[in-house]
């Protein structure tokens, strides 16, 4: 593993020429529309990390980049005639992570990231050479660590973890330096003024000090949302950023639609903390939740769509046009249109002191940060799905002995056929039917778990320190605040399943009907696992949130 805590995979070597590739005379011809040259004496600064740094293609010289560490400079590459600097936080509009000088002297083409915007929307050829560039250079940052922060904090800690997940899955670099195990920890403690008890620490560019800060401080801390005009009004707000989130925001976005998603945790939703899909299509060899909604993210951007993280919605005000929609932070944005994508999340266990254990020995996610905690220990899975399946696969690498535990008879009713081989094909996960967790106990972590039998009434009670609880499905739709009609469960009701009687509740004011995806109130549709019959599965989510923006050019069009 690296110092951040992702997996060491990453084979930079073999991915050079992709990583840094030479544009050919033709090339750079077609982008000098969207530029103009500079020249630069050997040893200038041409951007710094923190700064908005500008694309550059080199015409004559060298262009070094380099990651700044405190005092030292960790050199990333030099870039030749014919080559670009830049990553992902060029399309994002985040601040540059690296720092680039002219090694010798310079002449370049300039490029605002807002004209590179353009430019990859634009030319199909230049747009693959420098996206698939971009994420190959953020995958290498990642693997090195090399970004603006630094966390200390504990394996032990329930707020370390959360604050490595949501860098990890905001596909953000860093360096952790963990207190139970630094030898030379109290001078770093000294230089920020700052103690073990105020773990987890975060500290940005090294200046900026964050005490155990939550995810919107750290996004605040890191750049990683954009300013915003509160009487702007966008075609469409789509919030939440699981599957049917990003791919709407994808398609309007491509569309020409003016697009912002908001998302209250990290992009991914569930899929987001899934180890590995297989069923996907276009990927026979599957792909990590994160790879797949990180790619998806860089490509809603690419497009123009801007995403807000830890900025969730929490409030829809549906009795104004255009919709109002307050966030979590206190900003407020304007639409025309709404695509709630909230997603769902896991039920929770019914066992008393479960909130003393989360992040502490109970889990929701199942990725290399939390497996990195579990190391060789036996691990508890609850639940029967295609997620808890591919929790306990993966899981079962690297644990000694992987429990699942599920409340029926069998997974053939909740997992897919090729879950459920496997499992059965690994010797070190054990399917624990008709059974349920109904104690926990520990100090400070969770040290034991009790589980009853159902069919006999027996309880076992195991030394086992973590549990990953993968079960149910809870709507997200408190902020929607009586807006649209929910069925039973919560869960949004859309299209044909909004009867006579629910729309006359909800007075519906048109003479059509609501379209597929639409709910109860006009020009507010609904996607993904929040809605009320939607399949379960990513791929579906995927196409309804694609589906959907044709729906709402419908209703623009009325």
């Amino acid at each position: 593993m690296s110092q951040s805590g992702f997996p060491v995979g990453f084979d930079r070597q073999s991915r050079e020429r992709q990583m840094f590739p030479a544009l050919n005379a033709a090339q750079i011809r077609r982008m000098r529309p969207f530029g103009h040259e500079e020249s630069f004496p050997a040893g200038t600064l041409l951007w710094d990390q923190g700064d908005d740094a500008p694309f550059y293609v080199v015409l004559e010289g060298q262009l070094e980049v380099v990651h700044p560490f405190g005092a030292a400079e960790h050199p990333v590459v030099v870039h030749e005639a014919g080559q670009f600097n830049g990553e992902m936080s060029m399309l994002f509009g985040r601040r540059a992570l690296v720092r680039g000088r002219a090694k010798t002297a310079l002449r370049t083409l300039r490029i605002e990231p807002a004209r590179l915007q353009a430019l990859v929307q634009t030319d199909s050829e230049l747009s693959e050479i420098v996206m698939r560039a971009f994420i190959l250079r953020r995958v290498g940052l990642l693997s090195e660590g090399w970004g603006d922060a630094l966390v200390i904090g504990s394996q032990s800690s329930a707020a370390t973890l959360r604050v490595q997940a949501f860098l990890m899955r905001n596909g953000q670099p860093y360096q952790y330096v963990d207190v139970d195990r630094e030898p030379d920890l109290q001078s770093l403690l000294d230089r920020f003024h700052v103690r073990t008890e105020d773990i987890p620490i975060l500290i940005c560019r090294g200046e900026r000090v964050l005490k155990c800060p939550t995810d919107a401080e750290v996004a605040d801390c890191l750049g990683l949302n954009p300013s915003l005009d509160p009487a702007h009004v966008f075609d469409t707000i789509v919030c939440g950023a699981g599957p049917g989130g990003l791919a709407a925001a994808v398609y309007a976005a491509s569309e020409g639609l003016d697009v912002i998603i908001v998302e209250g945790a990290v992009p991914g939703g569930q899929a987001g903390g899934s180890s590995k899909i297989e069923n996907y299509l276009g990927f026979p060899t599957g792909i990590s939740g994160q790879a797949l909604m990180a790619r998806s993210v860089a490509q809603a951007q690419k497009f123009g769509a801007r995403i807000l993280v830890a900025r969730g919605a929490a409030k829809l005000h549906c009795d104004v046009t255009p919709f109002r929609l307050d966030l979590d932070g206190g900003e407020t944005l304007q639409a025309r249109t709404i695509v709630i994508a909230t997603g769902a999340q896991y039920r929770k266990l019914e066992i008393p002191d479960l909130a003393r254990f989360e992040g502490a020995g109970v889990y929701y996610a199942a990725t290399f940060v939390e497996a990195q905690r579990c190391g060789t220990d036996e691990v508890i899975v609850v639940g029967g799905a295609n997620s808890a399946g591919q929790a306990a696969t993966f899981l079962a690498r690297s644990a000694s002995q992987v429990h699942m535990v599920i409340r029926g008879p069998d997974l053939a009713e909740s997992m897919s056929r090729y879950l459920i081989r496997r499992i059965d094909e690994m010797p070190n996960i054990t399917l624990h039917r008709r059974t349920r967790i109904v104690g926990l106990s520990g100090v400070d972590q969770l040290e034991q778990v009790t589980w009853r039998d159902e069919a006999t009434g027996s309880e076992t009670t195991w030394p086992i320190r973590h549990v990953f609880s993968m079960a149910g499905a809870v709507p997200n739709t408190a902020w929607l605040d009586r807006c649209v009609a929910l069925d039973g469960r919560g869960f949004v009701l859309t299209g044909s399943d909004l009867t006579p009687d629910a729309l006359d509740k909800a007075r519906w004011p048109l003479a059509r009907t609501p379209m597929l995806f639409e709910t109860s109130q006009p020009r507010v549709f609904c996607v993904g696992d929040v809605r009320a019959s939607s399949v379960k599965r990513v791929a579906s989510a995927v196409g309804e949130g694609s589906v959907c923006i044709q729906l709402v050019h419908r209703v623009f069009a009325e």
